[in-house]
């Protein structure tokens, strides 16, 4: 699939933003994600290759590591002291990782792209 996009269906209703997920092959998913809700949770309901979240959005892993498209860095903002904690268990961490559960959709992230790295943890 890689180069391909596919386009997923809201699995939610209300204020949505759409965000685009690039796996470590190129294929590109684009969501449309409920404000609120997080990155993680939508690329899990959503079926997105490379994101695992093995503590279900707990910030006790980092296998929801994602590198955040440049654009967008700021806006997404910095992460707390115990995500920082949790990103030194990430594999490839680069200054604009995070973790997908950390970052709540909100209508400043329509368009976001986050791109998922070869491996997690």
């Amino acid at each position: 699939m890689s180069g391909a996009t596919r386009v997923l269906l809201p699995n939610q209703t209300g204020v949505m933003a759409k965000i685009t997920y690039i796996d470590a092959e190129g294929a590109r998913y684009e969501v449309q994600a409920e404000n609120g809700s997080t990155v993680m949770e939508n690329a899990i309901r959503n079926s997105v290759p490379g994101i695992e979240a093995e503590c279900g959005g707990a910030c006790a892993c980092a296998t929801c590591h994602v590198y955040v498209d440049e654009a967008f860095k700021e806006i997404v903002g910095e992460p707390e002291p115990m995500e920082e904690d949790m990103l030194d268990f990430a594999y490839d961490v680069r200054p604009t990782s995070r973790l997908s559960c950390q970052i709540r959709v909100r209508d400043e992230l329509d368009g976001l792209t986050v791109t998922v790295p070869e491996r997690q943890g």
